[in-house]
């Protein structure tokens, strides 16, 4: 079964890479409106959490946005595949990147500071993966948890790789990224808007408590970095804006903030930035479930 599923996302890797972008953009909004019909169960998802996050909607707009959603998300993962075979000036040729001057300037000859960015699944999310052709000097890097398919983990991160970022395994290559976060230079991509389970902290999104991650404000003060958040929009079929946040303080009066507290800022971004357009999100996935938390994390077990 392993074999046969990834036999079969390579004819569709490559069958998607042999159309032009446009052909692409329109076949994965074509296949998001079959998933919308034919996945109720995510389709309920998505309408439940678009009418309590917008309860101002009526029913039928909060299924036409569930619908668009479905729509941008099928868009979005088949144009993934097929932007991850272009080189750099393709990807500057469809993509825009703004707020580059808010990263730490390098001194000649030298590196910059790493950076932590929180990130989140907004659009084509694995172009955050090319950021360094903007911000020259950076070596992008970013965490994943792999498929229960191996074959298919292996599918996806050879077209991942291809951007030249590095991903660590969750699990697996801890102490491969404490190694990378201690060299200058690194960007450090954080998914951190989905539900965090039981690691999480009790934080409100859309005026209603989930389970939120504090891991971008752990590392940005273990390793002394500046924290962003960074969005991608769609601007139009095969088209995209990235956008950097302004920075997030780690510290105040000279104190470190509590990670409770820059998460909450990444979610008020975060919230802005899917009310800019709220078709842009992945609206399937359960943010709000009910849970454990957590308490705050010390600053001792933050150095540990």
């Amino acid at each position: 079964m392993n074999v046969g599923l990834t036999i079969l996302a390579r004819v569709v890797v490559a069958f998607l890479q042999a159309l032009p972008l446009e052909a692409v953009a329109w076949l994965g909004r074509t296949f998001g409106a079959v998933a919308y019909v034919l996945d109720g169960r995510h389709r309920k998802v998505a309408q439940r959490n678009i009418g309590e996050s917008f309860p101002e909607k009526s029913a039928a707009g909060v299924r036409a946005l569930a619908r668009e959603n479905f729509q941008r998300i099928g868009e979005s993962f088949a144009c993934a595949v097929k932007t991850a075979s272009f080189d750099a000036s393709g990807i500057r040729a469809v993509t825009e990147f703004v707020g580059a001057e808010k990263f730490p300037k390098a001194a000649a000859g030298e590196r910059p500071r790493t950076v932590v960015c929180a990130v989140g699944h907004f659009a084509n999310f694995e172009l955050l993966g090319r950021s360094a052709l903007w911000v020259p000097g950076y070596q992008v890097a970013t965490t994943y948890r792999g498929l229960k398919q191996a074959g298919l983990t292996r599918v996806m991160q050879e077209l991942r790789e291809k951007s030249g970022s590095l991903f660590f395994e969750r699990r697996k290559d801890a102490d491969a990224l404490k190694t990378a976060m201690n060299r200058p230079g690194m960007m450090l991509g954080l998914f951190t808007d989905q539900h965090a389970g039981d690691r999480g902290v009790r934080l409100p999104f859309f005026g209603r408590d989930c389970s939120t991650s504090v891991a971008p404000g752990v590392l940005a003060l273990r390793y002394g970095c500046p924290l962003f958040t960074v969005i991608c929009y769609r601007t139009a079929p095969g088209r995209w804006r990235i956008e950097v946040g302004d920075e997030i303080p780690t510290h105040a009066n000279g104190q470190p903030r509590s990670t409770e507290d820059m998460a909450r800022d990444m979610n008020r971004a975060f919230e802005a930035a899917i009310r800019r357009d709220p078709a842009n999100w992945f609206w399937v996935h359960n943010r709000w479930k009910e849970g454990k938390w957590r308490k705050e994390m010390t600053n001792e077990s933050m150095n540990q």
